[in-house]
């Protein structure tokens, strides 16, 4: 395709002179002889390179200029005047001209001139071009994607990464780490490969909304290199996770019974045992230490199986004394004993087509044992006062923190009603042996206190999950939430610091086993090693090791320091 272009100059000689210089080369040449003439043609017609005589009769060719800059036309401008200064031409680059010629024009020089213009126009072209398509590129791209230069400012940014990021405005060319909207972790990854040169990454990380809640993100940096290898800056790609996390964890919840929460192959077993018990009436006995979940479990029980729209009947057989527990079970009738002024339906009518669950059933006495293995016999229950007969369709689901064994050889629980009771036992983990799961219980009531609370705790500090993680939790996950309750109470932070725990948590601390040479030692090490970064200050050095005041003294007396 034949380049096109358009020789402006008031004197006609030069105008042919250079049409047919140009034109001998193969170029399609228009001219003008007027500032006007040339508007029109430049308004009606796509040049890709002008000659233009810097004094055209009344007018100045700097003015033409002016104005085709001012429509932001691409073609090249190549200044001719016959009396080259240096301001003039000064002039003329500034406004953006690519060069000027003198008179009398040789026609090698204007020909060398015409082909190095063109060609840079081409480069220009296609460097617009390319610049087009990366920016629709980066329009595109759902996910987050970002330049920035080796002084960490931003070169380039997209829709989505300014949104993940909370950045409104115009931001090319400000230091990254003062727009970084996720307190920090996209800025240090970023410094990160810039200082070693190599790809970074930080898979699912939770970064707080500037609109409030949290979204999850992955984020992946590479380093930016010049053709000798020079680093000259990162690109970082962050990826919206927030939606997948919320579908794999409603998925997982949906397999999780209830308000059950937990990963560990222990607790997957017990959501496949309630799966399969929840609608076969059968007794279950649920088993485990005290604040295990117990009652969720014989919630889950009920609430997926075939009895779920009648009642489920809560119960403690240890909360009341020996004298009320059988009313409260069977019910009376009126003066049956002293006080009884009026009929009383008991726990099992009222459970009657659904559930009732027996709590501490191990603490109930022989003679309500008697009974209780008569409901479960023939489901037959008579109230306190009566012995007229009354029909009940329960199913009875129990619970006891206590080894019903222990008590079977002691003579306390009657062996019958045992192996009554434990037709099926679901035995549940204690939290000390849950490790897998304390994030996710973690991360479960920091949600339920957030919305309780009002607040926006993101979580909590490396050293209080290292301490939570080396605690025996005696309390199990009851403990837990009782613990993080304390913690949103006192923080008044985005983070939970060991500052806001109890001193039953923190005067456990993170110690070696005691009763040996080496536990001493190292106890006696970790907590010189403490005082030394704190300075000699006690309680910084109690802070650092996650145990109270009162117990680093304890142990510095102990230990000699």
């Amino acid at each position: 395709m034949n380049k096109r272009i358009l020789c402006i100059d008031d004197e006609e000689s030069i105008r042919l002179t250079f049409a047919s210089f140009l034109e001998d080369e193969g170029y399609k040449v228009d001219t003008a002889a007027s500032a006007d003439e040339a508007l029109e043609k430049l308004e009606a017609e796509h040049f890709d390179l002008i000659f233009l005589d810097i004094l055209l009769g009344r007018h100045s060719g700097i003015n033409v200029l002016r104005v085709i800059r001012k429509r932001k036309l691409q073609a090249p401008v190549i200044m001719v005047t016959g009396a080259p200064e240096v301001d003039t031409a000064a002039d003329a680059v500034r406004l953006g001209a690519f060069d000027y010629i003198s008179k009398p024009v040789r026609q090698e020089t204007l020909l060398r001139l015409a082909k190095l213009a063109l060609t840079h126009q081409e480069l220009v072209v296609q460097k617009n071009r390319y610049q087009a398509h990366l920016e629709a590129i980066f329009r595109s791209i759902r996910d987050g994607l970002l330049t920035v230069d080796s002084d960490m400012r931003l070169v380039e940014i997209n829709a989505a990464a300014k949104q993940m990021l909370g950045i409104a405005g115009e931001s090319i060319g400000e230091n990254f780490e003062l727009l970084d909207g996720t307190d920090g972790q996209c800025a240090r990854l970023v410094r990160q490969t810039l200082e070693t040169g190599q790809p970074g990454e930080i898979y699912r990380c939770e970064c707080p909304l500037s609109r409030g809640g949290i979204q999850v993100l992955t984020l992946n940096t590479a380093p930016l290199q010049t053709p000798t290898g020079r680093h000259d800056g990162v690109v970082l790609l962050l990826r919206d996770e927030t939606r997948m996390v919320k579908l794999e964890r409603d998925l997982q919840d949906r397999n999780q019974p209830g308000n059950m929460i937990g990963q560990c192959e222990e607790m997957q077993h017990l959501y496949r045992m309630i799966h399969s018990l929840a609608s076969i009436d059968t007794t279950v006995l649920i088993t485990g230490e005290s604040g295990t979940g117990k009652e969720l479990v014989a919630e889950a029980l009920h609430n997926m199986g075939d009895r779920r729209k009648r009642p489920l009947v809560k119960f403690n057989c240890a909360a009341l004394p020996e004298s009320l527990l059988e009313s409260e079970l069977f019910g009376h009738v009126k003066g049956a004993f002293t006080g009884a002024v009026k009929d009383k339906i008991g726990r099992f009518q009222k459970a009657d087509g659904g559930t009732i669950f027996l709590d501490e059933i191990g603490d109930i006495s022989p003679a309500t044992q008697v009974r209780l293995l008569r409901v479960l016999q023939d489901k037959i229950i008579e109230k306190v006062g009566d012995s007229t007969p009354i029909k009940v369709d329960v199913r009875i689901v129990t619970a006891t923190n206590k080894d019903l064994l222990e008590k079977v050889s002691a003579g306390e629980f009657r062996e019958d009603l045992y192996f009554r009771l434990n037709v099926m036992n679901l035995k549940l983990p204690p939290l000390r042996q849950r490790g897998s799961d304390l994030d996710l219980l973690v991360r479960h009531f920091i949600q339920q206190f957030n919305i309780r609370f009002g607040k926006q705790i993101r979580g909590v500090t490396d050293d209080v999950m290292a301490l939570f993680k080396s605690y025996p939790w005696p309390g199990n996950v009851r403990q837990l939430e009782h613990a993080l309750e304390h913690a949103f109470v006192l923080c008044q932070d985005s983070l939970i610091t060991t500052a806001h725990l109890s001193s039953d948590l923190t005067s456990h601390g993170v110690t070696a086993p005691q009763g040996t040479a080496a536990g001493f030692r190292d106890d006696r090490q970790a907590i010189l090693d403490a005082l030394e970064k704190a300075g000699g200050n006690k309680t910084r050095a109690a802070q650092l090791l996650g145990m109270s005041r009162r117990t680093i003294y304890r142990k510095l007396e102990e230990y000699g320091i």
